[in-house]
């Protein structure tokens, strides 16, 4: 089965949970394991949160777009803004590192992400925005339950 979606939707942080949950409708007909979808919707609410928040900083009038495609048992995804932009992705990319320190953030993002994701990239230009591209397949219930 292959199938594809866009969402876009102003950058206000209760938008967050709209993404979440739009895209894990998206996969229901992957009949994920509920440990998948737990780990997919953390993986959107890590990357929609950081482009709600260090993106565009909760401005309320830009735009951030979620683009999912589902091929077989594997969707790939991109959560992108043109916001602010990240300075050093590497650095961002590492467990601990915030530029919140403020707000209580952990800077675990992207390490959650890239544990929960098979593979995850981060491309970013510094006034132009940030695009989060991740895969991540899925074993249906029903492969799991004849596996045992």
């Amino acid at each position: 089965m292959n199938n594809e979606m866009t969402l876009s939707f102003v950058a206000i942080e209760e938008n967050e949970a709209l993404a979440r949950m739009a895209m894990t409708c998206f996969i229901t007909p992957l009949d994920p394991t509920i440990e998948e979808i737990s780990e997919f919707k953390t993986i959107v609410s890590e990357a929609v949160t950081n482009a709600i928040l260090h993106g565009y900083e909760c401005d309320g009038t830009s735009i951030v777009t979620v683009h999912a495609l589902i091929e077989g048992n594997k969707i790939s995804m991109t959560v992108s803004d043109e916001g602010a932009g990240i300075f050093d992705v590497e650095q961002a990319m590492e467990p601990m590192f915030t530029t919140r320190p403020f707000m209580e953030r952990s800077g675990m993002g992207f390490t959650i992400m890239e544990s929960f994701a098979d593979n995850l990239s981060v491309e970013s230009v510094i006034g132009n925005g940030t695009v989060v591209k991740f895969e991540k397949t899925f074993s249906p219930v029903t492969e799991v339950s004849r596996m045992r």
